[in-house]
C-alpha cells in the first residue's frame, strides 16, 4: 500500500497514477474522504475519552444534585464514547479496505499506455535466418516429441488442459536449468531457497496478488490456502512482521518452487505446447532494500536476468513495461523477452519488479536504522521461468535434423552432453 501522508500531501501525484494504470480514480477522492473520517473520529474518541476520565475523578468528590448530574453526564458520556469508537472503527476499517484497492505510485519515467505501448530499451544477440540455412524451423512442440522431452497428450489425460509431462530429456533440461540459474544466482550473493507452495490468505494479500491479479489465482477453500502463481509470494511473506536492521541490506534470496496460475482470460491464447501452462517451476531473485537504493537494485536485478539470457545464447530484447500493465505492486517493471522462430516475434521469459514500499507496508516489515524504524523497499525478477526457456532453447538451437545443440553453460549439468538428439524420426 501507499503511504497515507504521500496520499493527503499530493493527491494529485496519486489521481495521475491511476489515471495511467488505467484504474478508477474516484478511489482517490473516496480515499481521501474515509481518511479524513478516520482521522476526525479518532480526535473525537480522544476528546470524549479525556473528559470521560475527568468525570471519572469528580464523581467521587461531588454530593447531592451534583454528584446526579455528573451521574448523568457519565451516563451520557459511555454512550458517546462507544458510538465514536465505532465510528473511528468503521472509517479505519472502510480506509484500509480503499487502500488495499489502491496500485503502487507509477515511477514518472514508464511509459504511460496499455500492453503494446511498451518501450524497447536494448536488443541482444542475433536471430537466425533459416531460410539461409536450407530449413524451415519446427516449433517447440515438434522438437519436444522428436526428443521425447515433452507429452502434452498425457498431460491434458491426467490433468487437462495446460498441463504436461517433461520425459527424458525434458526432465533433464529442467534440473540443469534450475541448477544452472540457482548456481548463477548463488555466486551473485544471494542465498538459495526452497518456498512453501501454499501460502495463507495474509501472505498473499500483503504482496498484491488478491486485487486484480485474485481470477488468476488457486484458493483451497477446506483449508483457506492459496497456491502460489510465483515464489515471490513466501519471499516476501518470510520477514512478515519483522523489523530488520539496516546493515544487513541488502537480503538477496533465489527462491525455487512450483507455481500454479488459473491463466484467467487467456481463452485461445498460446494453446499449443507448454508456453502458458497452469502448473511450472521457477528460479525467482528477491531483494529486500532500503528505500533509497530500489532503482540502483532494480537495475542489478536486470542485469542478472540480461546475463542468465545471454548465457543460454538466446536473442532477446529488453522492454520497459507500459503503465497499464504493470500489476498493483510495481512502481516500475522491465521484462526481458526471447525470440521465439515460429512465432516470429519476442515473448516474455523474464520480468523484474521494482515494488518500493508497497508491498512491506502491506506486510509489515521494517528496517530500523538507527532510532528510526521505516518500511523497506522490494523488488523482484524471474530468473529461470522453465517451461518458457525451454521453449526458447528448443527453437533457437534447433538442428536441421530435428536435435537440439545444448548450450555450454548447461552442459556441466547434463553430463557434458553437447547434443540432444532425436528418439523418433
Amino acid at each position: 500500500m501507499i503511504d497515507l501522508r504521500l496520499l493527503r500531501e499530493d493527491p494529485d501525484r496519486v489521481r495521475a497514477s491511476q489515471r495511467a494504470r488505467g484504474e478508477d480514480v474516484a478511489l482517490v477522492d473516496a480515499l481521501l474522504s474515509a481518511d479524513e473520517r478516520r482521522r476526525s473520529s479518532g480526535v473525537r474518541f480522544d476528546e470524549l475519552r479525556a473528559e470521560q476520565k475527568q468525570l471519572g475523578k469528580l464523581i467521587p468528590k461531588a454530593t447531592g444534585d451534583e454528584k446526579a448530574e455528573l451521574l448523568k453526564r457519565a451516563s451520557q458520556l459511555a454512550a458517546d464514547v462507544k458510538a465514536a469508537d465505532a465510528e473511528r472503527d468503521a472509517a479505519d476499517a472502510e480506509t484500509q479496505e480503499l487502500l488495499l484497492q489502491l496500485g503502487n505510485l507509477v515511477h514518472p519515467d514508464v511509459p504511460v499506455g496499455g500492453e503494446e505501448d511498451f518501450v524497447t530499451l536494448e536488443t541482444h544477440g542475433t536471430i537466425r535466418d533459416f531460410g539461409a540455412e536450407g530449413f524451415e524451423p519446427k516449433d517447440h512442440l515438434e522438437l519436444g516429441q522428436l526428443l521425447g522431452a515433452i507429452d502434452v497428450e498425457r498431460g491434458a489425460k491426467v490433468s487437462g488442459s495446460r498441463f504436461y509431462f517433461l520425459t527424458g530429456v525434458g526432465a533433464l533440461l529442467e534440473l540443469a536449468l534450475v541448477n544452472a540459474a540457482m548456481a548463477q544466482a548463488t555466486a551473485a550473493g544471494f542465498t538459495p531457497m526452497l518456498t512453501p507452495a501454499l501460502v495463507r490468505p495474509q501472505s498473499m494479500a500483503g504482496t498484491g496478488f488478491l486485487g486484480q491479479a485474485a481470477q488468476d489465482v488457486y484458493h483451497l477453500d477446506k483449508d483457506d490456502l492459496y497456491l502460489v502463481g510465483t515464489s515471490e509470494v513466501p519471499l516476501a511473506a518470510y520477514h512478515m512482521d519483522e523489523i530488520l536492521d539496516a546493515d544487513k541490506l541488502p537480503l538477496r534470496y533465489a527462491g525455487f518452487s512450483p507455481c500454479f496460475r488459473r491463466e484467467a482470460g487467456s481463452h485461445g491464447k498460446d494453446t499449443r505446447g507448454i508456453f502458458r501452462v497452469h502448473q511450472f517451476d521457477k528460479v525467482e531473485m528477491f531483494s529486500y532494500v532500503a528505500p533509497e537504493d530500489s532503482q540502483a537494485e532494480h537495475q542489478r536485478l536486470l542485469e542478472w536476468e540480461k546475463q542468465w539470457l545471454a548465457s543460454l545464447e538466446l536473442p532477446f530484447r529488453v522492454i520497459d513495461v507500459a503503465s497499464a500493465d504493470l500489476g498493483a505492486s510495481a512502481a516500475r517493471k522491465f521484462d526481458c523477452e526471447a525470440w521465439i522462430p515460429t512465432q516470429g516475434k519476442y515473448r516474455e521469459l523474464t520480468s523484474t519488479s521494482d515494488c518500493t514500499e508497497f508491498q512491506s507496508r502491506r506486510l509489515s516489515i521494517r528496517v530500523r536504522d538507527g532510532k528510526q524504524v521505516k518500511p523497506l523497499a522490494t523488488l523482484n525478477g524471474t530468473l529461470c521461468a522453465v517451461p518458457r526457456t525451454i521453449v526458447a532453447i528448443l527453437e533457437n538451437h534447433q538442428q536441421a535434423d530435428g536435435s537440439v545443440r545444448v548450450p555450454e553453460v548447461l552442459r556441466p549439468y547434463l553430463g557434458g552432453r553437447e547434443v540432444l538428439e532425436p528418439v523418433a524420426k
